[in-house]
């Protein structure tokens, strides 16, 4: 184990001492990480420097979030030449606050996938050791690891199933995903209108809520937008909380038992156990409390997203939209259908053919009862579940007490994934394809319910502890009610100075 800590410390020391300030220097590291695919130009000398709450900031964007500087592929030969003829409100309101836009990071296609093989792009490598050839998680993984790697402040990902939260545990980072509808979707390429919400991947948690400050507003032309009403009704609620809460002292931190399934690794479930030791010591409450439905999350969250899939996917056919591919000597040219099947079986990926055969069945006439109803009656479970602890009221309820439950919990924690890193060497096919699903076993509860979730980074063990630990970054995750995302940041940040 002493091996393992010096291991830790000499990767921690490589990367805190490399200078990534300018874009060539960015540019010679990706080559080894693949983090980015497209680096935008260094900003060219100016009379007046930028000013705004985020001009010392440097960012990276999702290669699903439209730029007009650089093009939108998704990760998918359907979308290689695409760039868009408009910003997303998201970056819109980056640059008006005087970010530096660094360039967009690579990604699973179209955001489907957990550890960003799936991508025309390749692999990106997590950066904690690029030797060894790990994952930097998926969808967001070229986010994280542009963080990670030091090239960026912050960077922005979306999140439909854990695509922010299990980069970040795998890559050693901060990541946050919303409240559904609280930062705008519009300019983000579809996966799952129902589930999609852009976050923020950062080296700390108060980088993360700056930007996170800033990209959170109600927008017009996103019609899944929060409400400012319930921003509000929910804001008073999360206030009035975090005056009565004097750091962790008497903070009520509920922990689900079906968070720690037999898939949980030896040294993330001893990480965790040190994390709760310090919350003790720090006079926190820990609450065992149950979420029944959690256990049917997973089916139940595949069923929905590859069922939103397949019907966004729809628009990519090659002839209104997307790359068109010239027809083979086979392609009966005079079928619509054949031209369609040319152009999707060559724009598209394996994993996201899969999810569209997938959804496409599940809202068939004989399969839609049987699997997309009884889905969506296990995400209301679910999302009642978490109901049931939390203290504060979930505003868009109807007939919300005006009195926070003094028998809930504040949030809840849990281990961020099942294990750290896992190796790329196996490469794309079924069985992985099987194994990557189950990574989100830990973040998909959240993502049904739409709850604001962080990832923050556990500490690394200390010499002559953690049995079969390997010193690679392992995160844990808090949850809070909807709209309390500043309770969880703040939260976020305690925990991580308490651990400092």
């Amino acid at each position: 184990m002493h091996r393992t800590a010096r291991r830790v410390a000499t990767r921690l020391a490589r990367h805190c001492t490399q200078d990534y300030s300018t874009r060539q220097a960015v540019l010679e590291k990706n080559a080894q990480i693949n983090a980015f695919v497209h680096i935008g130009p260094e900003p060219g000398p100016s009379s007046t420097p930028k000013t705004g709450p985020l001009a010392d900031l440097k960012i990276a964007v999702k290669d699903n979030i439209a730029t007009t500087d650089s093009p939108t592929t998704c990760s998918s030969a359907m979308l290689k030449s695409f760039t868009s003829p408009f910003e997303a409100t998201v970056v819109q309101r980056l640059r008006e606050d005087g970010a530096d836009v660094v360039g967009k990071t690579n990604c699973d296609e179209f955001g489907m996938g957990s550890l960003n093989i799936y991508s025309v792009h390749g692999p990106t490598l997590n950066p904690f050791d690029p030797s060894e050839r790990r994952s930097a998680g998926g969808s967001s993984g070229g986010s994280a690891a542009a963080v990670a790697m030091g090239a960026c402040d912050a960077a922005l990902g979306t999140d439909t199933g854990g695509s922010i939260r299990l980069p970040a545990s795998y890559c050693g980072v901060v990541g946050f995903k919303p409240s559904y509808g609280f930062v705008s979707r519009w300019g983000v390429v579809s996966y799952a209108d129902s589930l999609d919400c852009v976050g923020v991947l950062g080296a700390d948690v108060p980088v993360v809520s700056r930007v996170f400050e800033r990209i959170s507003a109600f927008d017009t032309k996103d019609p899944t937008s929060a409400e400012p009403e319930l921003r509000q009704l929910a804001s008073a609620y999360t206030k009035q909380r975090l005056q009565s809460m004097t750091r962790l002292e008497g903070l009520k931190v509920g922990i689900p038992q079906e968070f720690f399934p037999a898939e949980l690794s030896r040294p993330v479930l001893d990480r965790f156990r040190s994390v709760l030791r310090v919350l003790k010591e720090r006079g926190v409450r820990l609450i065992p409390v149950s979420l029944p439905s959690s256990s049917y999350s997973l089916s139940a969250y595949y069923v929905l997203a590859s069922a939103e899939a397949s019907s966004n996917m729809a628009r990519y056919d090659g002839i209104e939209y997307g790359e068109r591919r010239p027809p083979s000597s086979a392609t009966d040219l005079r079928s619509v259908a054949s031209v369609y099947a040319q152009t999707r079986s060559a724009g598209l990926g394996p994993e996201v053919q899969r999810r569209i055969l997938l959804g496409t069945y599940a809202l068939t006439s004989d399969a839609f009862d049987n699997y997309f109803l009884q889905a969506q009656r296990v995400r209301q479970l679910v999302k009642n579940d978490f109901d049931a602890v939390f203290s504060l009221p979930n505003v868009r309820n109807e007939g919300v007490e005006d009195d926070p439950s003094a028998e809930g919990v504040d949030v809840l924690l849990h281990p961020s994934a099942i294990g750290s890193a896992p190796s790329l060497s196996s490469g794309p096919n079924p069985s992985s394809a099987l194994d990557a699903y189950v990574q989100d076993l830990l973040t998909v509860p959240a993502s049904l319910a739409g709850l604001p979730a962080l990832s923050v980074p556990c500490p690394s063990p200390a010499p002559g502890e953690g049995n079969g630990d390997d010193g690679w970054p392992i995160g844990f995750s808090l949850i809070g009610q909807w709209g309390t995302d500043s309770l969880v940041l703040a939260v976020g940040e305690a925990i991580s100075s308490a651990m400092r």
